[in-house]
């Protein structure tokens, strides 16, 4: 399995993106005036128009014995926040609850079969437990 280096990457991709922009800085000062400042009004169209994305920093770092957390800022600000932070929790426990339930009805209807199958069958229940039916089946099997 080949192992990437990403500083190396991104050095590469760093020197690309120079050269390139450099090569097309290079190409525009070819341009008719008329060009330039149409493609100068459509930058300044583009960069008017752009989403601002804000970032935000984790406010605090908790490290407790080998695990380690992160917040994002004030919890108290909505209560909608907290709200859909035990969304997924809730959502998990409802599906385990869910699949216990299924697996319980499984199991009691094949114990249930088990039984109608003894009572309904010609041998007593008794015979089941015999150390010498289980031989006798085993025998019979051999034939």
């Amino acid at each position: 399995m080949k192992t990437f280096d990403t500083t190396l990457s991104q050095s590469c991709e760093d020197r690309f993106g120079h050269n390139l922009a450099a090569r097309l800085s290079d190409s525009t000062q070819e341009l008719p005036n008329d060009i330039s400042e149409r493609l100068k009004a459509a930058r300044m169209q583009a960069l008017s128009k752009r989403k601002v994305v804000k970032l935000q920093t984790a406010s605090t770092f908790n490290s407790n014995g080998g695990a380690a957390t992160l917040t994002g800022g004030d919890w108290s600000s909505s209560i909608w926040t907290r709200l859909g932070s035990f969304v997924p929790l809730l959502a998990l426990i409802a599906g385990l609850l869910a699949i216990t339930m299924v697996q319980e009805q499984r199991r009691v209807d094949e114990l249930a079969e088990v039984d109608v199958e003894l009572l309904v069958d010609d041998l007593p229940p008794a015979a089941y437990t015999d150390p010498g039916f289980f031989h006798f089946l085993s025998a019979n099997r051999r034939d």
